[in-house]
């Protein structure tokens, strides 16, 4: 986990002194200090999250995927996987639980979660797929773009990017759940609301990117 401080893990690996006596084998207890933050809260709520889309899927594709009751299910595990993003995050930055594994799969489980979400949906003919290939494809090339620029320095999450994930969790979950009438045109328009997020912000990280590399290419080049 990152965070701990040396004094906790032996140093740089030497024996550390205690009130008692030396303490060797400080290598190992660093291992052992590691190994243990793995299981704290926040990594615990994104591996929930992670074991939730298989059952998401199986929820929204009950019975052939138009049940109303097997959808109110499914929709009851995506607002919990929505839940645990929001909480996950919150409480890995708050009490200092970031751990290498934690930031691998705490934006996988997102984006897995949306991504089943999305190609159910049009699947089972309820959402354009045009729509699942925007946003998918948006996702995807930002996450690329990220690892593209990450020797130059870390494009921070915006709050266009926190709207967007907003109205795109709002908005698979009115599709996933079996509205008639008013909601299902209103979750229409939500829908649209999240598609142009998804594109504004995604234009804007690239912009980002763009500045980010030329400034870290010139840094190199004036060294």
């Amino acid at each position: 986990m990152s965070g701990i401080p040396a004094s906790a893990t032996g140093g740089t690996g030497r024996a550390a002194s205690v009130p008692g006596g030396p303490v060797t084998g400080g290598k190992l207890g660093a291992v052992a200090v590691n190994q243990a933050s793995l299981w704290n809260i926040a990594n615990i709520l994104t591996m929930v999250r992670l074991v939730l889309v298989p059952g998401f899927v199986a929820l929204l594709l009950a019975d052939g995927g138009y049940d109303p009751i097997w959808r109110a299910w499914a929709w009851a595990a995506f607002a919990v996987a929505m839940i645990t993003d929001v909480f996950d995050g919150h409480l890995a930055r708050t009490y200092n639980l970031v751990t290498d594994f934690g930031k691998i799969a705490d934006p996988i489980a997102d984006k897995a979660i949306m991504a089943a979400g999305l190609i159910c949906l049009s699947g089972l003919g309820d959402l354009p797929w045009w729509v699942t290939g925007v946003i998918l494809f948006r996702e995807l090339g930002i996450t690329l773009m990220r690892f593209w620029v990450i020797r130059h320095g870390v494009i921070p999450a915006s709050r266009g990017g926190k709207m967007k994930t907003l109205a795109q969790g709002t908005a698979v979950g009115m599709y996933v759940l079996a509205l008639t009438g008013p909601l299902a045109t209103f979750r229409w328009w939500v829908m649209a609301v999240a598609v142009v997020l998804t594109v504004v912000t995604g234009l804007d990280y690239v912009r980002q990117a763009i500045v980010l590399r030329r400034a870290g290419l010139a840094a190199e080049r004036s060294a």
